[in-house]
C-alpha cells in the first residue's frame, strides 16, 4: 500500500481571464472541503506583450496585470465563501512551469485550467501539466473552463492497470471519494496484445483475470474507505478511451503518471486532453525498488 499522503495547502493558477475564475471557484470548493489553506499564484514573464505596431495598446506592466489579476481573484473568493478559507496569494516572475512546481511542492493538489486549444496543440498543453505534475510531485486538477458545480461532482472515476503506477491514483481517488461521500468507478480497460475483440476470449480468461487484477489492487483500500461505494468497470476499450467514455458521468476522472521531470505516458496525456470534466493527473513516485530495477536499463542506455 502506498504511503503516499499530503496535507498541504490547494493551489491554484491565476491567469486574470474571466473563465479563469471557475477554476478558483474549483479549487476553493476544494480547500473548503479539505479544510485546507487555498494559495492563488500568477506566474508572469518580466517581457509584456506590447508592441508598437498596435497603436492604443498599451497593456499593464505584467507585475501590475498580475498583482491586479490575484486581487480580483482573493475578493472572487471572499465574495463567494467569506472567510471561511484561508487565503494566500502570490505573484512570481519566471515561467509558468518553475513558478506553479514550486509552490506545489508541499500542496495536497494544484489546480490549472485546461487550454482552450484543440487538436494537436491542446496535447502539448497536456504534456505541459503531465510535465507539471511530475515536478511539483503532487497531483495537476486539470479543469475544464467551462466547469460548474454539479450532482455528479461526487462520482469520482480512476483508472487502474495493476501496477504499482495506479498506487498513488488509487489512494488519491479513494480520499476524494470519501471527503465527497459519493462512489468510486475503477475503470480496468484494454484487451492484452494481439486479442481485437472480447469475443476472442470465449473462454472468460481475460475477463477472470482482469477482475483478479481488480480484486487484488482494491482490497486494501476498500478496507481503509469501508464507506466509499465501488463499482468496478471492464473495458476492451483503450485504457485512455475507457476513461473518457466514463468522464460525461462523473464529477472527477483520476490518472496516474509516471514522475520525473520529462514524463512520457501517452494515456495521462491523451485523457487529461480529450476529457469533458476535471482530470486529476497524480505521478507515480519510484520506490527504492523500482529505482533499483531501472538503474540497470539506463546504465545500458547510456553507454550507447
Amino acid at each position: 500500500m502506498s504511503a503516499w499522503n499530503r496535507t498541504g495547502p490547494v493551489v491554484v493558477e491565476v491567469d486574470g481571464s474571466a473563465e479563469n475564475l471557475r477554476v478558483v471557484d474549483y479549487a476553493s470548493a476544494e480547500a473548503l472541503r479539505m479544510g485546507a489553506e487555498l494559495v492563488l499564484v500568477a506566474p508572469y514573464s518580466a517581457h509584456g506583450s506590447y508592441s508598437p505596431m498596435m497603436p492604443g495598446y498599451a497593456p499593464k506592466p505584467p507585475a501590475e496585470a498580475a498583482d491586479a489579476a490575484v486581487r480580483v481573484a482573493v475578493a472572487h473568493v471572499r465574495h463567494r465563501d467569506g472567510y471561511a478559507t484561508e487565503l494566500v496569494a502570490v505573484t512570481e516572475e519566471g515561467s509558468r512551469l518553475r513558478v506553479l512546481a514550486a509552490a506545489a511542492r508541499k500542496a495536497r493538489m494544484l489546480v490549472v485550467g485546461r487550454s482552450c486549444s484543440r487538436g494537436p496543440q491542446r496535447l502539448v498543453h497536456s504534456q505541459a501539466n503531465l510535465t507539471l505534475a511530475g515536478r511539483a510531485g503532487c497531483p495537476v486538477v486539470v479543469v475544464p473552463l467551462s466547469w460548474r458545480p454539479s450532482l455528479v461532482d461526487r462520482k469520482v472515476a480512476v483508472g487502474i492497470d495493476g501496477t504499482a503506477l495506479s498506487a498513488e491514483a488509487l489512494e488519491f481517488a479513494f480520499g476524494v471519494a470519501a471527503g465527497r461521500e459519493g462512489e468510486l468507478v475503477v475503470v480496468h480497460a484494454g484487451l492484452p496484445a494481439g486479442r481485437r475483440f472480447v469475443e476472442e476470449d470465449p473462454d472468460g480468461s481475460w475477463i477472470s483475470r482482469a477482475d483478479y487484477v481488480l480484486s487484488e489492487t482494491l482490497a486494501p483500500w476498500t478496507s481503509r474507505f469501508p464507506d466509499v461505494r465501488v463499482t468496478r468497470f471492464l473495458s476492451s476499450r483503450p485504457p485512455a478511451a475507457a476513461l473518457v467514455h466514463e468522464s460525461g458521468d462523473v464529477g472527477l476522472v483520476v490518472v496516474g503518471a509516471h514522475g520525473g521531470r520529462l514524463p512520457i505516458d501517452p494515456v495521462a496525456r491523451r485523457s487529461a486532453a480529450a476529457m469533458t470534466c476535471p482530470v486529476a493527473i497524480v505521478p507515480h513516485h519510484l520506490t527504492v525498488a523500482e529505482g533499483m530495477r531501472l538503474e540497470p536499463a539506463r546504465t545500458v542506455v547510456g553507454t550507447h
